[in-house]
């Protein structure tokens, strides 16, 4: 690798202490917290080694975000941007080891709540700013760096208002890195060894929230009743909700299998009966995979009644919905199969998915800072199950990607630690993180 910044020296203690405030995004703008005063501490320390930043309450008080910009030698080529969120899932501290919000260094991780979403990135991109500014080095192009509010809402008082309402803050940018890729999956090799492969994310499925609605006639829980709400929406919802969507192999998905299997000597046949016993083997990592193989609708909430012996007017139920690229016409038409023509629907949350391919300068580039720090490493593409803030940069015309670079426990259930208990991460993955992010963004 090229000599360091020493970005690395600092970062465990940066994401330590962004653990320590306490972004818990109840999806309620009333009980959110925390936002503005992490904002606030995250601007100090990029001023401190004298960057300008920008610091924006996105359409209501103290959803904070936070920007700011570094010149890079070609102002011709396009910006890339950084972008991280600073809230957090609410935790329940009795269920945890640690308190959720200590911070805590113990056994070779620091704990918390947002230690793996997504505050180690959030203090990779502070480490490597505040090294690039204190050496007085001069990137390849400009960056951006972005540090946003509401992402585990959907980003309506963070990314899609300043998508709506602030373009100026991504003026020349064309490309961008943000979470959940660059980590490390370790994988057996058809020899008896192992690989590890570094995941970058091309793509992610779309996240559409639905509601269902059954109406039927109100009446007394005592009589004989043949057109009750409840029953009918409970049955539109256990339909879908037990219903499997065909597999279908997308491009990021495909090119994801088919480097395993090279490696491993799987062979990933999509007419086979059991493709999900194959992926299975792939370990923790496959309960993402597997879902990206398919859509998926997973019914989490219902709502009806409000006395036991009434019976109700009306019922409903939310259901999750995740969408892969290219398949939202197909869904739909599945989806009111299912539900019956007696239950409508309607989106509650509707964001689209996002594809791009595996390839370009960028990509070089990424694969270049991993193989410094790995080199016996292979990144391959892959497509999220969830959704990051890239879906609403894209509708800008920027090229997302995700790329927090950390090279993980080969043991590590890493895709459990996201909204989990006990959520961690190791101090020798933050330390490798901010290395390799360093080499790219000298070379980006």
């Amino acid at each position: 690798m090229s000599q360091p910044l020493n970005a690395a020296a600092e970062v465990v203690d940066l994401v330590r202490a962004l653990i320590r405030f306490d972004t818990s995004n109840t999806g309620d703008p009333a009980t959110t917290k925390g936002e503005a005063e992490c904002a606030r501490w995250v601007a100090e320390q990029l001023a401190e080694v004298g960057y300008q930043t920008e610091y924006i309450e996105a359409g209501a008080p103290g959803r904070a975000n936070v920007f700011a910009r570094l010149k890079g030698a070609d102002s011709s080529r396009g910006a890339l941007m950084l972008h991280g969120h600073l809230d957090v899932v609410p935790a329940e501290a009795s269920d945890w080891s640690v308190h959720p919000f200590s911070g805590a260094l113990e056994d070779g991780y620091v704990w918390g709540r947002g230690a793996v979403d997504m505050k180690d990135m959030v203090g990779m991109m502070i480490a490597v700013a505040r090294a690039f500014k204190r050496s007085g080095t001069v990137p390849p192009r400009d960056l951006v760096f972005g540090f946003v509010s509401d992402e585990e809402a959907g980003g309506t008082y963070g990314c899609k208002w300043l998508v709506e309402n602030r373009p100026d803050l991504f003026e020349g940018v064309t490309e961008a890195i943000g979470e959940v890729g660059g980590f490390s999956l370790t994988i057996p090799r058809r020899d008896g060894g192992e690989r590890t492969l570094y995941l970058i994310e091309t793509a992610e499925k779309a996240m559409k929230w639905m509601r269902l609605t059954a109406r039927g006639r109100a009446g007394h829980g005592s009589m004989v009743h043949d057109n009750n709400a409840v029953t009918a929406v409970a049955e539109a919802t256990a339909r879908l909700g037990r219903h499997q969507f065909p597999v279908v192999m997308t491009d990021a998905v495909e090119q994801f299998l088919t480097a395993v299997a090279e490696e491993t000597g799987y062979t990933f046949d999509v007419n086979s009966p059991d493709l999900e016993g194959t992926i299975a083997k792939l370990g923790p990592i496959a309960k993402i995979v597997g879902a990206t193989l398919r859509d998926t609708a997973n019914p989490t909430m219902l709502k009806a009644g409000y006395k036991a012996n009434v019976i109700p007017g009306t019922a409903e139920a939310v259901v999750d919905c995740r969408v892969l690229p290219g398949r939202q016409a197909a869904f739909e038409r599945e989806v009111d199969e299912l539900i019956g023509p007696d239950v409508t629907r309607e989106w509650i949350t509707d964001l689209p998915a996002y594809e791009t391919s595996f390839d370009g300068d960028l990509l070089e580039a990424m694969n270049n800072a991993i193989l410094a720090a790995d080199p016996e490493a292979r990144t391959v593409p892959y497509m999220l199950s969830g959704g990051t803030d890239a879906k609403h940069f894209a509708k800008l015309g920027i090229r997302c990607f995700g790329f927090a670079p950390l090279k993980l426990p080969p043991d590590l259930d890493f895709a459990a630690l996201f909204h989990g208990v006990d959520e961690r991460v190791p101090v020798d993955a933050l330390t490798f993180g901010a290395e390799v992010l360093e080499h790219f963004l000298l070379h980006c």
